[in-house]
């Protein structure tokens, strides 16, 4: 465990961060392994099929992320405040919210799987090995709910390193059964998402298994679990902060499900560009969005604590780091992407080369504001701003909205290129508002300044 609280912010920062990091690379890795395998063995249409659903996938898989860590927020709070009895009865309200969610979820997204790709204009030829490959996604997602659920709790309390240890055992699974199910066995595109839900099955049995031997203070005991169900307080506490960040990530990716839509219309070679393309965006903004994470837990932590003060020098520092790696990313964006597009797809077709790389050249030069969204955004959650960031993520779903009504029927696919710059300028606004004139937050830096 780590305590946030004490000692150097830049130092507890970087060594919360970097576990995340290498973390989100090796299933950055496994997704690129991935994407090559399908692509290699499987032939451009499967691997259209895939990227025909990939804003579907991280609209769901975002809201399951940023719940369960909007209920380790709560976690956090009570850990930084020394509160242990209420920090266990937060970790009980984790598995019982986490379970009853995913529950109506799995069945209303099953339910409607066809209708919602057909909706996404997913081209009827690439409809049954799209839907193939997703449905185990969805029916896998109660594993996907509870890794995460185990993940965040354990860096709630400060420690990023084993959640880590046991995403790379699992990734280094995922990518061998993949070769084995596809190269092997030539099992189709479905048995690559049974890979993913087998691996993270994997990881959520070494998880429990390693919190019961090794951090039994954070084991829920029964007691811990009818103290939850009676404290309509903390209940509301956590689902709707759980659910502000389940929202707020959902948000975002149901403007890009939408802008999905236009996309699939585009035709193939289109699809496989844009998939390469957010690949190695993902790729490139993870650096930031880790020290964005982080910061959710480091404000968390300190405000519990009362230590406001170190609340402004920790989003500072995160800010300065996040932006230096902005400058390394527009040089890789000039230089050696179109390389990188290949790696990725593993096909020589000049327009998915060209288009995924222009895509990458024009976004990377204003990655410098997204970092301000995603460390403002998370601070804010951090600090129990429910409402700033799901303001900022509501202008982009509707900005996503007028770009395919808008932009794309002028502009074709370039609309798309330059829809998410233009969105980003417009809602860091509130986020930077919220931070220097909130009520809240001007009251937070006057106790900060009478405590100082």
């Amino acid at each position: 465990m780590k305590d946030m609280t004490k000692g150097n912010p830049t130092r507890l920062i970087l060594q919360f961060a970097i576990p995340l990091l290498i973390g989100q690379l090796f299933q950055q890795v496994y997704s690129l392994t991935d994407t090559r395998i399908v692509g290699s063995f499987l032939g451009e249409n499967a691997l259209a099929a895939v990227g025909a659903t990939n804003s579907l996938n991280s609209l769901v898989i975002g809201f399951l992320m940023g719940m369960t860590n909007g209920f380790a927020i709560v976690t956090a709070r009570f850990f930084g405040s020394g509160d242990k009895k209420s920090m266990k009865k937060a970790i009980a309200g984790t598995v019982v919210l986490s379970a009853g969610t995913i529950v109506v979820l799995t069945l209303l997204s099953v339910g409607f799987l066809k209708p919602l790709l057909r909706v996404l204009n997913t081209p009827e030829n690439l409809l049954p090995l799209a839907c193939s490959y997703f449905r185990v996604i969805l029916l896998g997602m109660i594993v996907t709910v509870f890794y995460n659920a185990c993940a965040a709790t354990l860096r709630a309390v400060g420690d990023s390193i084993t959640p880590l240890i046991f995403l790379l055992v699992a990734t280094i699974g995922n990518v061998g059964l993949d070769l084995l199910l596809i190269c092997v066995f030539h099992m189709g595109v479905a048995s690559a998402a049974c890979a993913t839900v087998f691996s993270q099955f994997i990881s959520v049995i070494m998880c429990l298994v390693f919190i019961k031997v090794k951090y039994p203070e954070l084991v829920p005991s029964r007691e811990d679990f009818s103290r939850f169900l009676h404290d309509s307080h903390t209940f509301k506490w956590m689902y709707s902060t759980g659910l502000s960040m389940g929202f707020m990530l959902s948000l975002v990716n149901l403007g890009s499900v939408i802008l999905q839509s236009a996309i699939n219309s585009f035709g193939a070679n289109i699809i496989v560009a844009h998939t390469a393309a957010r690949k190695l965006t993902e790729l490139f903004m993870m650096p930031y969005s880790v020290l964005a994470t982080t910061m959710a837990t480091y404000c968390s932590q300190n405000l519990g604590a009362g230590k406001l003060k170190r609340i402004t020098q920790g989003i500072w520092r995160a800010l300065i780091l996040s932006w230096i790696w902005c400058l390394l990313v527009v040089l890789m964006a000039y230089t050696i992407v179109p390389s990188l597009v290949y790696m990725v797809t593993g096909t020589h077709v000049p327009e998915i080369i060209e288009t995924a790389s222009l895509y990458l050249r024009i976004n990377t030069v204003l990655y410098f504001v997204t970092v301000v969204i995603s460390v403002l955004r998370n601070s804010l959650q951090g600090m129990g701003d429910m409402v700033t960031p799901l303001v900022s993520s509501a202008i982009e779903l509707v900005g996503k909205v007028a770009v395919v009504f808008l932009l794309v029927p002028r502009l074709a696919y370039m609309g798309v290129i330059l829809s998410e710059p233009i969105i980003w300028c417009i809602m860091v606004i509130p986020l930077i508002v919220q931070i220097l004139f909130g009520k809240r937050f001007r009251d937070l830096r006057e106790e900060a300044r009478q405590t100082a």
